[in-house]
């Protein structure tokens, strides 16, 4: 719970201040001196009536009501100094630096969960322990630096590691970033990155709050609430990026199934992040220029105008832009040779416009006010501008600083000459502008704002379960299985109930049994072996079988593969390959994943994947996203499949799942489909309930 005190504190103690900056408690305390906190401020050190000029009491137990603590002191000391502040002097905010919690082992552990129950039962908030503090635009609680400008208008930035954020905030502020809060929650004990997010789309309102939020996290401890705040953040006009740590394939659980083996933790993290409408990152130097690139108005469109006085950048740039399907279209006509009129000769104005090395200030005014006013398929301008050191460029910052104010247009500015033009940039920055180093991370930064879609704000239509599926079938087979993989039968059933089509088919127990079966299902058949997992590496696949005689052999040679407990027989059918899965990843829910089928899977990795409950508009994305999409939609006289139909059975594997949550991983591969059916030709699906701890894990 975020709490007022936490925010804009009337008044702040630092239990544990020193007159040493270089320890947590003299620093942080120098930090809030520095940067002009207002309210009363006091500290308790058993040693000192003053510290830094402050006054200081030699217990908690001697302070007076104060609304914001700070604690550095040594863990074990915490529980008790917080509960006489919370019990005796109403202190509802509580930071605490310091380490030697959870992160330590058991005893740690215990210590934090006394801290956490004590704010809990005053109603306060706590934020840590194990990190570096707080900033708001009230005060700076934090014992590191650098301390960015702090501004309403600023960013929200959240995060799980302390020492990260400063590397953050360093590279942050060299972009010339401004924030408006900083939380760093450290153990998460009781506020985390969820908690924070909540606060800011609970208290946002369009036009006040800080627009951009940045987030670091290691841990996702409730995916849904991040999920459901972020959304509703960026339906509100909000933008988030965001790197999640710790979701690499080692990470990942040994699997079974196809599907269980390329649905890694990165892949749910992603398709959360998608689902949400959270730009992901993974490199501090990526979050802050994207967060950079967000601090400016977002592109009406994809055509970028590339301005340069060198070539070899404008060319980079061009090739990065392009390679993410962002348009540096011609310019050309009568406003565009009008234009190159008042450049040196020798400039272009083709796009990228190079007005050359000699080119003057004057001349890039003209060349922005020509993509401000005159080229209306420019929806975004990058200026390059850098400096060799012959003289400085003031004047030509002074021309972008004046054309970012007048242009509803985005102007990025890439300033690549950090120590030739060092003057020329801090002077840029402290008008309130971002400025970016290198033009290829910036145009990687700049792809991924535009191309990353937002969350779809409009309300979605639900399906109402009663009649989308049959929930009492489903739930009636779930809660009389067992852990492990479904027979045939029951798998059938779930099929059925879920409204996804299948394969007629047949299992068998005898030689007598598989050859009445065919007086059903007619020549040409399939015959597969019950009970091995890989089917086809024991041998137990058997494809366009006409003789009765055949089915006899078979089914005799199957029974005799290792783990064979039936045979399965079905019509051989024709069509392309396909395959739909699902993998429950906790504590985020089910992957969802669609794509080529049959050994391709494998071969290729060719696959989409998506957040459970998928909905049609976001099925049919997935499949648009499939490398091969072209294929599905008929390629070079090939015929196509029905796209409709294969998005529909991803929404409706999508609502078995969220029917039975039991189920750990489905496996629908292949699926067999044309232009008028998609047919599921081999399923599996494992059950595997789920503990009360498991489910708490965090990812």
């Amino acid at each position: 719970m975020i709490t007022q005190e936490l925010l804009t504190p009337a008044s702040i103690v630092v239990v544990g201040g020193s007159e040493d900056v270089r320890k947590p408690g003299g620093k942080v305390i120098k930090n809030l001196l520095d940067h002009g906190f207002k309210g009363d401020l006091y500290v308790v050190n058993p040693k000192a009536d003053r510290v830094q000029g402050v006054p200081s009491f030699r217990s908690v137990e001697a302070l007076p009501p104060v609304d914001l603590a700070i604690l550095a002191i040594p863990a074990a000391a915490c529980p008790a100094a917080a509960d006489v502040l919370a019990k005796q002097k109403a202190t509802k905010a509580f930071i605490v630096l310091s380490a030697g919690f959870h992160e330590a082992g058991e005893a740690g552990a215990v210590l934090e969960a006394q801290l956490v129950q004590t704010a809990n039962d005053a109603g306060a908030c706590l934020i840590g322990p194990n990190c570096i503090g707080m900033l708001t635009t009230h005060y700076a609680g934090i014992f590191t630096t650098p301390v960015p400008t702090l501004s309403p208008d600023g960013i929200d930035f959240i995060t799980g590691s302390g020492a990260t954020a400063v590397f953050i905030l360093d590279a942050a502020i060299q972009n010339g970033l401004r924030f408006s809060s900083v939380y760093s929650v450290g153990n998460c004990a009781q506020t985390g990155v969820e908690d924070v997010l909540e606060y800011l789309d609970l208290t946002y309102r369009d036009g006040e709050s800080a627009r951009v939020k940045m987030l670091y996290i290691e841990h996702i401890s409730n995916p849904k609430k991040l999920l459901k705040h972020a959304s509703s953040l960026i339906c509100k006009g909000a933008r988030i990026t965001a790197i999640k740590a710790g979701s690499s394939e080692a990470g990942s659980r040994a699997a079974s199934s196809h599907t269980g083996a390329m649905a890694s933790p990165d892949m749910v993290v992603k398709a959360l992040f998608r689902k949400a409408g959270i730009i992901r990152c993974h490199s501090r130097t990526e979050l802050v220029t994207v967060a950079g690139v967000l601090m400016h108005p977002l592109p009406a469109g994809k055509n970028v105008a590339i301005v340069t006085h060198a070539g070899g950048p404008a060319v980079m740039m061009t090739d990065t832009m392009s390679y993410h399907g962002i348009n540096v279209p011609i310019i050309e006509g009568d406003k565009a040779q009008a234009l190159l009129a008042k450049l040196y000769p020798g400039s272009s104005v083709a796009n990228p416009i190079d007005f050359l090395a000699t080119g003057t200030a004057e001349q890039l005014d003209a060349i922005l006010d020509a993509c401000r006013n005159d080229f209306k398929n420019i929806d975004a301008t990058v200026v390059i501008f850098g400096n060799p050191g012959l003289v400085q460029v003031f004047d030509v910052y002074d021309v972008i600083d004046k054309q970012v104010r007048l242009s509803a247009k985005p102007i990025y500015a890439i300033m690549p000459t950090v120590i030739n033009s060092r003057e020329e940039i801090a002077a840029f920055i402290a008008k309130g502008h971002v400025s970016f180093p290198d033009e290829v991370v910036f145009g990687h930064a700049l792809a991924k704002v535009i191309n990353t879609k937002g969350y779809k704000c409009e309300d979605v239509k639900k399906y109402k379960q009663e009649e989308f599926i049959d929930y009492h079938a489903i739930r009636t087979v779930i809660e009389h299985a067992d852990n492990g993989y479904l027979s045939p039968e029951k798998t059938m059933i779930l099929l059925d109930a879920a409204g996804i089509p299948r394969v007629d088919e047949a299992v068998v127990t005898s030689a007598d049994e598989a050859v009445k079966a065919i007086e059903r299902l007619n020549f040409p058949v399939v015959m597969k072996v019950v009970g091995p997992v890989h089917k086809s590496d024991v041998g137990g696949v058997s494809l366009d079988i006409f003789s009765k005689v055949v089915v006899r052999s078979e089914y005799h040679r199957m029974m005799r593969i290792p783990g064979a407990t039936a045979v399965l027989i079905q019509p051989m059918l024709g069509g392309l390959q396909l395959f739909v899965g699902a993998k429950r990843e906790i504590p985020f829910g089910h992957t969802i994943l669609c794509g080529m089928g049959g050994i391709f899977v494998e071969a290729l990795h060719d696959i989409s994947s998506g957040l459970s409950p998928i909905f049609l508009d976001e099925a049919e994305d997935m499949i648009r996203r499939l490398r091969g999409y072209k294929i599905l939609q008929g390629l070079r006289g090939k015929k196509p499949i029905n796209i409709a139909l294969f998005a529909e059975i991803v929404t409706r594997v999508s609502a078995l799942c969220e029917a039975a949550p039991e189920i750990a991983e489905i496996d629908l591969n292949p699926l067999l489909g044309d232009a008028k059916k998609i047919t599921t030709v081999d399923a599996r699906i494992r059950i595997e309930r789920v503990s009360r701890e498991a489910k708490h894990n965090t990812a």
